[in-house]
C-alpha cells in the first residue's frame, strides 16, 4: 500500500473510561458506614474559540402549514435537545485553508525523513527520551526548511506543488492532499447484538440458545493504491474483536474550487474558480465547495489538533461534528423559535436594509448588497449568538435526509445516520442540508426549510458550520 500523499492520524476518537474522570482518593477504601457516593474531580468546560454555547431545550420543528409557495410539506413534531457548542459563523477560506496547508507540511515533513528524499530522521520520532521504541509519529517542533533547503530537502518541498503543462502555473498538487483518519463506532459496538461474549446479547434467561450465533459487521477501510488512487471498501465480516467497530478512511480535503464553473453553465465565473479559496481578499468569507465526506474530516482534524494542543487538559473534551439537521434548526429559530433568525416576519428593516444574503428579486443578487457569499459576521447575529444562519451559504448536516424528516426519528435529541458505501444506491447518500444561500430566494432560508445533497457533491454555495457536544448541566432558563 503506497501511503505517500496521504498522512496517518495516529490513534483514534476513543472513550474515556470512569477512571480517567476520577480523581486520587476517589476510590472507595472504607470499612463500613454509611453511603456517601465517589464524586469526581470538578469540572467546568470552557467555552470552546469561536463557539458559542446551544442550551437545552423544546422546539416544534418544521412547518405548521403546507408551503403556499412551492407545495411542500414539512413534517413536523415536538422535539427536546440536548446542549451544544455551536460556531458562531461559517467555517472560512482561511480556517478551512489552515486545514489544507497542516496535510501538506504533515507530507512535506514525511518526504524529508524518507531516504529517497534525504531521510533526515530528526523529521519523525520513533524513540522515546529513554531510547525505547514508540509508534513514529511527526516532529512538528523541527521547522521545514522553506527558504534554505538543500537539494534533497527542496524535492520534498517541491513533490507538493504541480506545474501546469501549458499556462506554467505553479500551484499545490490537489490531488496528493488526502487526510487519512480513524473513527471508533461507540454508537455500533453498544448494541446488545454486537457483544462479543454471545451470552450477553440475549437478556431473555428462558432462551437456551441464547443469541449465540454469528454476528456479521460491516466496517468502512481506506488505503491509497500503486497509481496514488484512494480505494474505500465496505467490508462485512464476521465480528471478532474490538477492531471491527474501528473504521478507516482517506479524504482528499481541497475544495473543488470548479464547482463555481460547474454549477452554473454559460456564466463567467472563472474569476472565482481561481482566486475565491486561494487569494487573501477572499478569507473571511465561508468556505465552499466541500462535500460532506470532507466537511466530516475537517471535524475530525480539528478535534485531533485541539487535543494535542491541550494534551492531558484535552482528554475529556468532545469531538467536534456537524450539527444534527434538528440541533441546525433549533439553534437557527434562536430562543423565541423564530421562522427566521429574525423575530420579524419580513426579510429587511423599516429602513430597507436586508437581515441576510439572499437572492431578494428575480435575477438581482444584488439588491441585498451582495453578488455571491460575503464575509461571515457581516449581518447580526439571532438571539443565540449566531451569524449567517439565513442565506450566505447553506449547510451541511450529519442527518441523512428522508421525506419523513423527525417523523422517523426520536423526539429527544432527533438524528438520522447512515454511512452509505460506495456501493450503495446513490439516493442513499443524500444528506440534509439547511439555510439556504446567496442564490436562494426568500422561502428558502426559512428556518425550518429542508433540502438535501448528496454526500460527495461540492457546491459553490453550501458550506459547514462545527458543533460540540456539551457537558454537564446546559438547561435553558
Amino acid at each position: 500500500m503506497n501511503k505517500i500523499g496521504s498522512f496517518i492520524l495516529a490513534g483514534c476518537m476513543l472513550g474515556i473510561g470512569l477512571n480517567s474522570c476520577l480523581g486520587p482518593g476517589s476510590a472507595s477504601s472504607a470499612i463500613g458506614g454509611e453511603v456517601t457516593g465517589v464524586h469526581g474531580m470538578a469540572y467546568s468546560e470552557p467555552a470552546p474559540y469561536g463557539m458559542v454555547a446551544i442550551k437545552s431545550g423544546y422546539l416544534k420543528v418544521g412547518l405548521e402549514n403546507t408551503d403556499s409557495l412551492w407545495g411542500i410539506e414539512f413534517p413536523t413534531r415536538d422535539i427536546s435537545v440536548d446542549g451544544f457548542w455551536m460556531d458562531e459563523t461559517e467555517v472560512s477560506n482561511a480556517k478551512y485553508r489552515q486545514f489544507v496547508f497542516w496535510v501538506r507540511d504533515s507530507i512535506i515533513r514525511e518526504r524529508l525523513a524518507d531516504p529517497a528524499y534525504g531521510g533526515d530522521e530528526t523529521y519523525k520520532i520513533e524513540e522515546d527520551k529513554y531510547g525505547n521504541p514508540v509508534k513514529p509519529y511527526l516532529n512538528w517542533k523541527k521547522p521545514i526548511p522553506w527558504k534554505k533547503a538543500n537539494e534533497d530537502e527542496l524535492r520534498a518541498i517541491e513533490s507538493v506543488y504541480y506545474t501546469h503543462p501549458v499556462t506554467g502555473q505553479k500551484m499545490l498538487d490537489a490531488r496528493q492532499m488526502n487526510f487519512k483518519f480513524e473513527v471508533y463506532d461507540h454508537a455500533a459496538a453498544a448494541l446488545r447484538r454486537n457483544r462479543l461474549n454471545p451470552a450477553e446479547r440475549d437478556l431473555n434467561t428462558d432462551n437456551q440458545s441464547g443469541a449465540s450465533g454469528v454476528v456479521m459487521i460491516s466496517k468502512d477501510t481506506a488505503f491509497i493504491d500503486d497509481n496514488g488512487n484512494i480505494v474505500t471498501q465496505t467490508i462485512t465480516r464476521e465480528l471478532s474483536s474490538e477492531y471491527d467497530f474501528l473504521n478507516t478512511y482517506i479524504v482528499n480535503i481541497y475544495p473543488d474550487t470548479t464547482c463555481w464553473v460547474n454549477d452554473f453553465p454559460n456564466s463567467e465565473n472563472e474569476r472565482y474558480m481561481q482566486l475565491y479559496f486561494s487569494n487573501p481578499v477572499y478569507d473571511d468569507y465561508p468556505v465552499v465547495g466541500v462535500t460532506w465526506e470532507q466537511a466530516n474530516a475537517f471535524c475530525q482534524w480539528r478535534t485531533m489538533f485541539l487535543k494535542k494542543g491541550l494534551g492531558m487538559a484535552g482528554v475529556t473534551i468532545q469531538p467536534y461534528r456537524l450539527p444534527t439537521e434538528i440541533e441546525w434548526e433549533f439553534a437557527a429559530r434562536g430562543k423565541e423559535g423564530n421562522p427566521f433568525p429574525w423575530q420579524m416576519d419580513d426579510v429587511k428593516s423599516d429602513k430597507g436594509c436586508y437581515y441576510a444574503n439572499f437572492k431578494p428579486d428575480r435575477g438581482n443578487y444584488t439588491k441585498d448588497g451582495n453578488l455571491i457569499t460575503s464575509k461571515t459576521g457581516i449581518y447580526s447575529p439571532n438571539s443565540n449568538g449566531l451569524y449567517d444562519m439565513a442565506g450566505n451559504v447553506a449547510e451541511w448536516t450529519s442527518t441523512v435526509y428522508t421525506e419523513a424528516g423527525v417523523q422517523s426519528m426520536s423526539d429527544m435529541n432527533p438524528e438520522l445516520k447512515y454511512n452509505a458505501a460506495k456501493e450503495d444506491p446513490y439516493r442513499l447518500k443524500k444528506k440534509s442540508v439547511r439555510g439556504g444561500s446567496w442564490k436562494d430566494p426568500e422561502s428558502m432560508i426559512r428556518s425550518a426549510w429542508r433540502s438535501y445533497e448528496y454526500q460527495n457533491q461540492p457546491r459553490s454555495y453550501i458550506g459547514f458550520r462545527c458543533v460540540r457536544s456539551m457537558v454537564g448541566n446546559n438547561r435553558r432558563k
